[in-house]
């Protein structure tokens, strides 16, 4: 409803300088923005104060000015209320609503997830993967091309361990003696994986040393974490190995160029980012004194690698112990010429899991965690999927269990379902009444009880714009909850389908655009839309 705004404004100024109504040359810049009383309507400008400075003529004579320039762009009965376009507007451009060509074509590519194959995704790769996912979604409904990558960590220490790990398994299903390494990965994951190498090779393993632990490990782990995404509805358009760096030599040739622009020390054994000569307060290592590159060497290769892929942005959804290594990373990239600025972080807090009003302790290499599949399986991917979503993303996620499981109100997703699914219930009522939407409705029976509703319908292309300009995925299912909210406060006091002909035509129109909104919302959350519960 903004850009409706802003765009019938600028036509009343040019119409107001065509006339020759004021004395500049060309309309001054104005904003539009919502009051912070409702009472002063839906949305308020400011063009009548700043024409009234060079105008030498009081703010209100102008806006009476603009007035009626505004009735003269608006459509009929539009400025004295917005059902008149927010019905028809939405109900026209049908699944359409809310998609804007704001990217214009341009490339995004959103990485998610990444996590290390080490084990099963966890309740905070979830939220990952779902932040990431739905911003995926949005760009992608605003005009953008996106491609969804998934960094596939699979070379550096972590590997070595997670080897080792389950090599004492297989040992010790064998029958040898095994040295349990001290920050081994534990969990019966890594006994599964041993005991699929002793059903296949039997003892045969016992003195390898080579690489038959590690891919083992990596190839079940892996087909378990495709398995969990799929179960959220997440696809990848690529998948990258960081091995792969290693392999093509990138990350050497990322070493060389770090040290010909003199941005690398060497003391003790290592190799260092030098801290002064990139911005940062501290130096950082890149490579150890044992010859193995830190982790932000790779990283730095991987970033220079996706710049020069063309993506127009660089979208890195990371967890908030992620912050000071993308700093790390921004930094060296600038240093080296890089276009760092493509790059946009999405950093999301860590999530806390509640039963009984307990909270449920999670730690990977302990085992005492709660895996994404056991979350799926107990409150479903609907209300996981919303769950995630109902915080900003730099906020901490309390996701609570047991409300996640109810079937009622109560439950936020549940909720926005339910005002979809009641919508539906209304529309085949009025079918089996013979009751048929009109095309183009008469909207004017509606008036102050469905100011609120369409005031939420209306927005729903700023929002949807929004939050994909600003990467905030929460905003849609904010706006669910408030439309829904709406929706239900509306139903319980006013009937929809009435003996007049024309009120019904009007309030179905209405109802069904609520419903077209509802759905968008949900889908771009990954959230099914039910038509019955």
């Amino acid at each position: 409803m903004k850009r409706h705004v802003e765009e019938l404004v600028r036509q009343a100024l040019s119409a107001a300088l065509a006339a020759g109504e004021l004395s500049r040359p060309e309309a001054p810049a104005f904003a539009v923005e919502v009051p912070s009383d409702p009472k002063f309507g839906d949305l308020s400008t400011n063009a009548a104060l700043v024409l009234a400075r060079g105008e030498g003529r009081p703010p209100h004579a102008i806006a009476r000015l603009l007035i009626g320039h505004l009735e003269a762009a608006a459509p009929a009965g539009w400025l004295q209320g917005p059902p008149e376009v927010a019905g028809p507007g939405a109900l026209a451009s049908g699944e359409a609503y809310g998609r804007a060509a704001t990217g214009a074509g341009r490339r995004a590519q959103v990485e998610f997830v990444s996590a290390n194959p080490t084990g099963p995704l966890t309740v905070g790769h979830g939220r990952n993967a779902v932040i990431g996912d739905t911003l995926a979604r949005l760009l992608a409904a605003v005009g953008w091309q996106v491609e969804r990558e998934y960094y596939f960590n699979n070379a550096g220490r972590q590997m070595k361990v997670l080897a080792e790990s389950v090599r004492a398994r297989y040992l010790e299903l064998i029958g040898r003696p095994a040295a349990f390494p001290e920050d081994g990965y534990q969990g019966e994951y890594i006994r599964d994986i041993a005991r699929g190498l002793v059903e296949r090779h039997g003892a045969a393993l016992a003195e390898n040393h080579g690489t038959a632990f590690r891919d083992a490990a990596e190839q079940s782990i892996f087909a378990a974490i495709r398995a969990t995404q799929e179960r959220l509805g997440i696809t990848f358009d690529r998948y990258f190995d960081e091995d792969s760096l290693y392999r093509s030599g990138a990350i050497q040739r990322t070493l060389d160029a770090l040290q010909a622009r003199g941005l690398v020390l060497r003391r003790e054994g290592a190799v260092w980012l030098s801290g002064a000569a990139v911005g940062l307060e501290q130096d950082r290592v890149l490579v150890k004194s044992s010859g193995e590159p830190a982790y932000r060497l790779p990283d730095i290769a991987y970033h220079l690698d996706k710049l020069a892929r063309g993506f127009d942005v660089v979208i890195d959804v990371l967890g908030a112990d992620h912050i000071a290594e993308h700093q790390e990373v921004a930094a060296a990239l600038r240093a080296l010429g890089a276009d760092a600025a493509r790059i946009r972080p999405v950093i999301y807090q860590f999530v806390t899991l509640t039963r009984h009003g307990e909270q449920v302790k999670m730690s990977t290499r302990r085992a005492e965690y709660v895996t994404l599949d056991e979350l799926l399986d107990e409150v479903g991917v609907d209300a996981a999927r919303f769950f995630f979503l109902m915080r900003k993303s730099d906020s901490h996620l309390e996701f609570d269990l047991d409300l996640a499981k109810q079937q009622s109100t109560d439950n936020p997703v549940f909720y926005v379902q339910y005002a979809h699914a009641r919508i539906a219930s209304v529309l085949r009522q009025a079918a089996e009444a013979g009751i048929a939407l009109a095309p183009a409705p008469d909207l004017s029976p509606l008036g102050a009880p469905e100011v609120e509703v369409v005031r939420a319908v209306a927005s729903w292309p700023d929002v949807v714009e929004t939050a994909a300009r600003d990467l905030e995925p929460h905003r849609i299912v904010f706006h669910a909850l408030d439309l829904a909210g709406a929706f239900h406060r509306y139903y319980n006091r006013q009937r929809i389908l009435t003996e007049d002909r024309t009120s019904t035509q009007a309030r179905l129109a209405l109802v069904r655009a609520v419903q077209q909104v509802l759905r968008g919302a949900l889908g771009l959350a990954g959230v099914t839309a039910p038509e019955r519960m």
